[in-house]
Parts: structure tokens; sequence; C-alpha cells
């Protein structure tokens, strides 16, 4: 009983001593998919979120894994499927987690490392021209499905980025990340001209840090 309560206390108290480290960030992301997603396919803008925990390893160099929720995707158009016209967003949700390198000089911070992402869901969002001829009114219909057997749920990647610290805990910054593998299922895809999809996103936030740096 006695080893017990001082195995919890111990932990509390290292809970309350990792809190300083403790944070959390959101920001916009510009996402696209690299390789044929239609025709066109161009960036999307929506958004991450999540917490994060910096460690200190020596001196400036810091280990600062990351759990985030972050949607992605692309914008695509001109997609003809089944000889009608479709215009649409495909909209992955991940859950990501980066676990980087930090490497803080005075208020500027540079990091890089590994990021592992779990696809949760995914759909396209869209509209899809009905009538194709030249002459009479365009008429469209809205449509949203689930394209969860065109992706796959594993996605290797790396990021990149930089930032600075601003008083009171914030810090802005930005990151690049890229897919290393390919994300797409081909067992349930038909008629894609490039055998390689891979996530490309560019984002921007804010983080707010618990506490002051040691």
């Amino acid at each position: 009983m006695k080893r017990t309560v001082l195995l919890l206390f111990s932990l509390f108290s290292l809970a309350l001593s990792a809190q300083a480290q403790f944070g959390v960030k959101g920001g916009i992301n510009q996402a696209v998919l690299s390789g044929n997603v239609g025709d066109g396919a161009e960036y999307q803008t929506s958004y991450h979120a999540g917490i994060f925990y910096q460690a200190k390893l020596l001196g400036p160099i810091s280990l600062q894994p990351e759990l985030l929720y972050s949607m992605q995707g692309a914008q695509a158009r001109s997609l003809v499927r089944d000889q009608s016209l479709e215009e649409f967003d495909t909209k992955l949700h991940y859950l990501t987690l980066p676990v980087l390198a930090k490497v803080t000089i005075g208020p500027l911070f540079v990091e890089a490392g590994p990021q592992f992402s779990y696809l949760v869901s995914s759909q396209d969002e869209g509209r899809t021209q009905v009538n194709m001829t030249s002459s009479g009114p365009q008429e469209y219909f809205d449509f949203n499905r689930s394209n969860s057997g065109d992706y796959k749920k594993g996605d290797l990647g790396v990021a990149l980025g930089a930032g600075i610290k601003l008083p009171l805990g914030l810090a802005v910054g930005g990151r690049f990340t890229t897919s290393l593998n390919n994300i797409g299922d081909y067992r349930n895809i038909s008629g894609v001209n490039d055998p390689e999809l891979k996530n490309r996103v560019f984002q921007a936030y804010v983080s707010f840090q618990l506490g002051r740096d040691n």
C-alpha cells in the first residue's frame, strides 16, 4: 500500500513539474494532394489544432512530440466521371503525431522530424453538372460522399518548420509537411492516371506554452 501511495505521489509530482512544458496550438493549413485527383488539383484552406509537449534534452536542443487534428486534402476541378463534370473538395481528417527535434537560439527556433498520421474519416464535397449541352441553363446537384476506400489509413511523412517565441508563452511559426509514402489505395480506385498520391501541407500556427522555460 505504501509503495502504491509513493508511486502515485511520484507520478503526481512529475505531472506537476511537466505541466510547464505542455502547450496548445492551432492554425491554418494550405493542403493539396500531389498526383492526379481529378484534373487541376488546387490548394485547399483548412485548419489544424492540438497539444504538444517540449522536453529539453541538451542546451538549445529539445524534443517536441505533438498530437494534432489536421484537415487536409485538395480542391479538384473539371473531373469527368460518367460523362458528368464535377467540382469538389476532398477532405481528409487526420490525427497526426509529429515528433520533432527543436533547436532554439534566442527567440528563434527551427524544428524537423518524422510525422505519423492516421486517417479518421474522409469525403468528397461538391457538385455535379448534369446538363452538359451548350444550349439551355446548366444544371447541378450537390453531393457529399464518403471516399474512405480511396485512401490508406496510415501516412508516414516528414515535417520541417521554424518560428519565433513571443512573451507570455506565445509563439508563432510555419511548417511544411509531406508524405513519404503513397496514400492512395488503388485496390478501390480505377482510372487514376498517376500512381502516386501524397499529402503536401503548409501550416501557419500560434502556440501557447504553459509556464516558462527553465
